[in-house]
């Protein structure tokens, strides 16, 4: 598709203080039929791989700088590729991946009815690259930087996320369309809390 969509600016202050979205977070797989706001999903990629303009760095820690993470986010919009140093999407595609994304990831049903899934899949080259068979390590260790941030961040904005890591690699890949040198790693999926 090639549609780049810029997102809003992300806001860098909230009225919830950081100690008490830590005692409140969980996981819920339970979720409302209701989408996501583009500021809400904003807020959520620039937690998850935002880029500090003035540094370059982005918001979670990476070994050595080298960033082997990509972000997908799957809507009932389509399938998205965000770019951290533009804070934008490219729409990859119009169809809605929810059920597919859910039927990889053994059946999770909660998947295919959550507005969003936020999807890592990694390059492990570029970490092992420079840290040899240990940067497999640092690379699983930054996924959960990552999704410890977009948790926190869902909770701030009153939205439940839940943490997916049972999946079919391939299936998933497929899903996704990934290119060969990416693999999917870790998956978080975000909606309105249905109690």
């Amino acid at each position: 598709m090639g549609e780049l969509i810029n997102l809003p600016e992300p806001k860098k202050t909230s009225p919830v203080s950081l100690e008490e979205v830590i005692s409140t977070r969980r996981s819920r797989r339970k979720f409302l039929p209701r989408s996501l706001t583009m500021g809400q999903i904003s807020q959520l990629c620039w937690a998850a791989q935002g880029m500090d303009a003035a540094s370059g760095f982005r918001n979670v820690p990476s070994a050595g700088a080298t960033y082997p993470l990509e972000l997908f986010v799957v809507t009932t919009d389509g399938l998205f590729h965000y770019l951290p140093a533009e804070h934008a999407l490219d729409k990859l595609t119009d169809s809605d991946l929810r059920a597919e994304l859910s039927a990889a990831a053994w059946g999770q049903r909660f998947i295919k009815e959550a507005p969003l899934t936020l999807a890592f899949a990694a390059e492990l080259a570029r970490t092992t690259g420079r840290y040899g068979r240990r940067g497999i390590r640092y690379v699983y260790t930054e996924a959960g930087h990552a999704a410890q941030n977009i948790h926190l961040q869902a909770e701030s904005l009153e939205l439940a996320s839940v943490a997916v890591g049972a999946f079919e690699d391939a299936a998933v890949s497929k899903v996704l369309s990934l290119p060969a040198n990416l693999e999917p790693v870790y998956m978080v999926v975000v909606g309105y809390w249905r109690r």
